[in-house]
């Protein structure tokens, strides 16, 4: 079977003799080909693009496809009667078939792979194509505005082949193989060399309880740990492979042969912490118990999932499996308090053994959870201090901060996991997760939309006209900070709010802003709450509680028991468990991170009942290329996104 689409055709189908080249094809044909009636209109279709013609002879679809020639011309005939195929017969060239719809042949999937970029680009990709690429390549950029003729551009770069979640290379390469239209060697060679590199280094325990580190050769260990790690990172050489690391210096190590292309694997004998009595209540979902049993293989990773796919019951059932003390790490005092509710709702733990530390309350227990600012913090030291911690959770874990960074030393020698919708920082920092944390460990959301676990949310990006010529004007004459102000604060998103909520009545709705003036102004149009970093703790609490309720019928007045809309500014973002949110707007922020996108979407996502996301941008302005490169994130998850011009 030949690559080059220009080769020549063997031949005549109704001239073939024994002797003939297309004989000489079929009988030397791959044994274990397709036979006919596994040949399908998709197959056809491939045939057709690798030849790069709208028609295509038997034995052109018999070389492209790797059958004989017979077997091909039989396989077309089916297809002809059922109706999917036509042929024409010329009398002067041979037999050609074509597609009966065309149309079929013109909008569908096209995977075009650029091998020495290691680049791949996909016309109308499907929900399947792009959840494969999103293990392994990096969406770059998307093009087109239409709905369904998206263009979208990936690359696979080595640390997106080292943080691939395959038990080895010949999972990544099947993965791959299903995505492209045929093999490539030299790129699948490329990411082979790329997974044995993630796979050179490694630090384990010595018997007599210090920390080696280990080279798979000679050659590694001189040439690349020699050169790349600083003086006080190793003790004294133990053998050519083998050196002493300094306990303190693990972190240090870790991230520098990262940064030298060579991630380390870390097989060192963690502390358990002192016992702790908690076991799980809840039952596991299968991929959830996956997340465990690869976390304890590794000892340390992160839970990678869509919200609503239950990474925190997968991190307590971590907590009791470890069996140790531990420290759960948040970004928020919401978060902090819905954890210790998800504790006591799925597990057996004693409330006792449960302490908040943060700004309203300070308790170090057998399970302690304190929030990133005041972990951070050299006068709370004793955080890290007081107890052997057996296992830190760090939850949201894009959060890790510079002062939490810098104790790596106290921390890299716990069981360490990451929880995280998206565990890629806008800082481009992944390696400071990698390093810090540990691998990715997660499930393809494609599986979890499918299984129904997770319900896949429908997202619009509805670009808003000016209507207002004052504010128009206002914001042509700014630049800046002060023009993504005015853009985002567009007076016409209060009327498309007011139209999105109208038409979705019977739902609960989140809408989310960034400028705190502009939440005022569309709480105060709608005459609902708006909730912000300057509401009180125990306003904020009580708003959450309220949409929490179920109504008979739902209402937009504050007064009631029930709230059915809720304005929210960046406290909203993440973390904060509102598990009836069916409808999320997001009026403004757009200038943001791509994972502060990815989380204002997510919040709808849930095991049952609709989701729905409108990302509202302002036509013309940075806006749209904002919202775009926002729901990239989405899109490279296997969510489709679709694109609206709101009428003038």
């Amino acid at each position: 079977m030949t690559d080059d689409p220009g080769d020549p055709a063997a031949g005549d189908d109704a001239d073939a003799s024994p002797d003939s080249p297309d004989a000489a094809d079929d009988a030397d044909a791959d044994p274990d080909s397709p036979d006919a009636d596994e040949l399908s209109l998709d197959r056809f279709h491939e045939a057709l693009e690798a030849e790069e013609r709208p028609v295509a002879t038997a034995s052109e679809v018999a070389r492209r496809l790797g059958t004989t020639q017979a077997t091909a011309r039989d396989a077309l005939a089916a297809l002809v009667d059922r109706g999917d195929v036509d042929r024409l017969d010329v009398e002067s060239d041979p037999v050609v078939f074509y597609p009966t719809d065309w149309g079929r042949l013109a909008t569908r999937e096209r995977v075009v792979a650029f091998p020495d970029r290691r680049e791949i680009v996909v016309d109308r990709p499907t929900q399947f194509t792009r959840a494969r690429l999103s293990q392994f390549a990096h969406l770059v950029d998307t093009t087109g505005t239409d709905p369904g003729t998206r263009g979208y551009l990936y690359r696979i770069r080595q640390e997106d082949v080292w943080a691939a979640p395959f038990d080895d290379a010949d999972g990544l390469i099947s993965s791959l193989r299903s995505v492209l239209p045929r093999r490539f060697d030299h790129l699948e060679e490329w990411i082979r060399d790329q997974w044995r590199r993630a796979h050179r280094f490694r630090l384990y325990t010595h018997e007599d309880g210090y920390v080696v580190l280990q080279a798979a050769s000679e050659s590694l260990m001189g040439n690349v740990a020699d050169q790349h790690l600083a003086d006080d990172h190793l003790r004294a050489p133990i053998s050519e492979t083998e050196a002493w690391v300094n306990e303190d210096a693990v972190a240090g190590v870790k991230r520098a042969l990262y940064d030298a292309g060579y991630p380390v694997e870390d097989e060192r004998d963690l502390d358990v912490g002192d016992p702790v009595d908690v076991d799980l209540t809840t039952d596991l979902r299968s991929y959830q118990e996956t997340w465990v049993e690869t976390f304890l293989d590794a000892r340390s990773g992160v839970y990678v999932g869509p919200p609503g796919s239950g990474k925190t019951v997968a991190a307590i059932a971590t907590i009791a499996a470890v069996g140790g003390e531990t420290l759960i790490l948040v970004p928020s005092r919401e978060l902090a308090g819905q954890w210790r509710e998800e504790l006591l709702d799925h597990s057996t733990i004693d409330p006792a053994d449960i302490g908040l530390y943060h700004g309203g309350q300070k308790e170090i227990r057998p399970v302690t959870i304190a929030t990133y600012q005041i972990a951070g913090m050299d006068r709370h030291r004793a955080l890290f201090d007081s107890r052997k911690w057996g296992l830190i959770c760090f939850d949201e874990c894009h959060h890790v901060t510079a002062p939490v960074y810098s104790r790596t030393a106290e921390l890299q020698s716990k069981h360490r996991l990451g929880l995280s919708a998206t565990p890629v920082r806008e800082t481009g920092s992944e390696e400071e997760i990698y390093t810090l944390i540990g691998r990715p460990i997660g499930a393809d959301w494609d599986e979890l939309f499918e299984a129904g676990f997770v319900q896949e949310p429908e997202v619009e990006i509805r670009y808003v006209p000016w209507r207002d010529e004052l504010a128009q004007n206002e914001y042509a004459s700014a630049d800046g900070r002060e023009r993504r102000r005015l853009a985002a604060e567009n007076p016409a998103k209060i009327e498309e709010i007011r139209y999105l909520l109208a038409a979705h009545r019977d739902k609960k709705a989140l809408v989310f802003i960034e400028f705190l003036d502009q939440g005022e102004a569309i709480a105060d149009a709608l005459g609902v709450p708006f909730i912000s970093g300057e509401t009180p703790h125990y306003e904020r609490a009580e708003l959450f509680r309220r949409f929490r309720e179920e109504g008979d019928e739902p209402s937009a007045d504050a007064d009631r028991d029930d709230v059915d809309t809720l304005v929210v500014s960046r406290v909203g973002d993440e973390g904060i468990d509102l598990p009836n949110a069916e409808l999320a707007i997001v009026a403004s922020g757009l200038g943001g991170s791509r994972r502060q996108g990815s989380q204002r979407a997510g919040r709808t996502m849930r095991p049952t009942g609709s989701a729905l996301v409108y990302v509202l941008a302002t036509r013309g302005s940075s806006e749209e290329e904002f919202a775009q490169r926002q729901m990239r994130h989405l899109a490279r998850k296997g969510i489709r996104v679709r694109e609206t011009n709101v009428a003038e």
